[in-house]
């Protein structure tokens, strides 16, 4: 058996029952294949058998009680997988779809995600089974507090530094914020995404969005093309796929849908992001009043949705910006969206597209930015906020914007001329995955078997 499958197939035996972790680590390990046999150090210091377990993970339970004086527990999780390069770093998602093998997924893609922005920070991830939606503001406060009560003792600013995801935004992160300061009694950087009255970053709200739009952008550039002028599809319709379709304007592009997990909107004269921002952002509504205010464009219920097919990626267009969660772009989405003229797909969320549609665009040749590559800009803003709390200084929003730029371009670099090296220049996922796992293994043998 090939060595890569033997891990594997290890690792199914020792993590039972995690599929999502399963499919994102069979795509990295089967990345690696021709490193392994290139550089026979990494297996003679059995870096993927290391690299693939965490270096401790966190489970506990939070109580809380509801408006109604009712006890509630639900289930909490801290990841943090690999210190190789930095402290633990990634993000805390609050859903109801939250598990183990879920959490797992996310904090193994960030331990490369992260080793590609070229910053020092490691992988880690966390969340909770708890659902934000319908709830009060007072029952997410004493939520948000019970999860830090016992989190806290597990994170700090040169430990482990979470951030927001799904569900947690700047009211979650500010009130986990305060009851760490409460419990630690230190006021420091331990979490990212914060307020800007407090130690957020200008630009950290727009980051993961942006920085996907900018990765589109150098990926058309090395094949002399543009965004301005085309037709984009967006799916979701939360921070990241606000923020892409903000950038998306700024290049002249013109983006025509949005979604949340009740159907899609279809604006073919460009989604309205001031009334987006409104209803998501402050009335915190959902997209079927768009319509009212927009009645040129369509609203699609999710009920009626082409058969196995997502209605977001159906729509014509020339670049693919899969903003919403995991596995939401399958290969019939996959096939409808090359089918209709799409040469470029940049995934704002993290593993949104199936591996058959990975696949698929692979093969393609396509251009084609995989999400720990192409979302890296969230992360890559969170380590400036890290790096601005430290020194006790704050960048203007233009100094921080610039700086994403960048980093989403030595990335692009980086995984491009990588997949280059191996015979795959238009690879980028071969490019990115050995990209940012060589840099983490040269780092774990230079660091010895800790």
């Amino acid at each position: 058996m090939p060595y890569v499958k033997e891990v594997f197939e290890y690792l199914k035996r020792s993590s039972p029952s995690q599929k999502e972790f399963y499919q994102a680590a069979e795509e990295v390990l089967e990345s690696l294949r021709p490193l392994m046999e290139k550089y026979p150090k990494y297996r003679e210091h059995k870096i993927i058998e290391r690299i693939v377990e965490p270096e401790r993970q966190i489970l506990f339970r939070v109580n809380w009680v509801d408006d109604n004086g009712v006890i509630q527990v639900n289930k909490g999780y801290r990841i943090e997988f690999n210190s190789a390069l930095g402290p633990y770093k990634g993000g805390l998602r609050f859903h109801p779809s939250v598990n183990a093998g879920v959490i797992k997924f996310l904090g193994f893609e960030q331990i490369f995600k992260n080793s590609l922005t070229g910053l020092q920070i490691g992988g880690g991830k966390g969340g909770s089974d708890f659902n934000p939606k319908g709830k009060s503001n007072n029952e997410i406060m004493r939520f948000c507090q019970a999860f830090m009560s016992e989190l806290f003792r597990h994170i700090g600013a040169n430990t482990d530094v979470p951030a927001g995801d799904i569900g947690v935004g700047g009211r979650e992160i500010g009130y986990m914020f305060g009851m760490y300061k409460k419990l630690a009694n230190k006021y420091e950087g331990v979490l990212t995404g914060k307020s800007l009255k407090w130690g957020g970053s200008l630009a950290r709200t727009e980051a993961t969005g942006y920085g996907a739009v900018y990765f589109a952008k150098y990926m058309l550039e090395d094949r002399g093309e543009t965004l301005e002028g085309k037709k984009c599809v967006v799916s979701g319709s939360g921070n990241v796929s606000i923020y892409t379709i903000e950038k998306l304007y700024h290049l002249g592009a013109i983006p025509i849908t949005c979604s949340d997990s009740n159907g899609m909107i279809h604006d073919e004269d460009g989604i309205d992001l001031e009334l987006l921002k409104d209803l998501k952002e402050v009335r915190r509504e959902r997209l079927t009043e768009y319509v009212k205010h927009r009645p040129n464009a369509k609203y699609t219920p999710i009920e009626e949705y082409p058969e196995d097919c997502n209605g977001v990626y159906t729509i014509p267009c020339y670049a693919a910006f899969p903003s919403a969660t995991q596995n939401e772009l399958n290969l019939n989405d996959a096939k409808n969206l090359l089918a209709n003229g799409c040469v470029c797909i940049s995934e704002g969320a993290n593993m949104p597209s199936t591996p058959e549609a990975v696949d698929l665009f692979v093969e393609s040749k396509i251009s084609y930015g995989p999400g720990k590559a192409a979302n890296a800009g969230g992360v890559a803003t969170s380590q400036l906020e890290m790096a601005q709390n430290a020194s006790m200084v704050n960048w203007t929003f233009e100094e921080v914007d610039t700086k994403l730029a960048q980093i989403m371009k030595n990335i692009y670099t980086s995984a491009s001329t990588t997949a280059a090296e191996f015979g795959e220049p238009t690879n980028l996922v071969l490019g990115a995955n050995i990209a940012g796992f060589r840099k983490v293994a040269d780092a774990m043998i230079e660091q010895g078997l800790v």
